[in-house]
């Protein structure tokens, strides 16, 4: 599944709360508002093998724990991985996409002309000399 859910909240202080991995994933689940057997189905996996993640038991394959988190609109598990690792989570962001980029830019650009437009009606009404 490659289709992207709507972005959930995760805080830093929800992923440091997390003892393993398979509570970073638990908790990416129930940021997202959903029961772990809802994801298990929708995303056709195997509830043994989800329940050895949970516990630590077996080693998560890339592949699916990316489909959980398009799944659930987060990155709790990543975030928790690093955070685990000794990294600082307050500075990591995610790269611009290029349609992320091309809207701040064209949202940059209104705003300009915005103040043009304000700069410009304000000269008309004599409210600028």
């Amino acid at each position: 599944m490659n289709q992207l859910s709507f972005p959930s909240v995760v805080t830093l202080q929800e992923i440091s709360r997390e003892k393993s991995l398979g509570g970073a994933i638990g908790l990416c689940i129930k940021a997202a508002g959903y029961e772990p057997k809802q994801v298990i189905d929708d995303l056709k996996m195997d509830k043994a093998q989800w329940s050895r993640w949970e516990s630590g038991q077996e080693g998560v394959i890339w592949p699916k724990l990316k489909s959980v988190m398009d799944k659930c609109g987060n990155d709790a598990p990543v975030l928790w991985m690093n955070y685990d690792r000794g990294y600082d989570l307050s500075s990591i962001r995610r790269t611009e996409t290029e349609t992320e980029r091309a809207l701040r830019m064209e949202r940059e650009r209104s705003s300009k002309l915005q103040e043009r437009l304000r700069y410009a009606e304000e000269l008309l009404q004599g409210r600028r000399g």
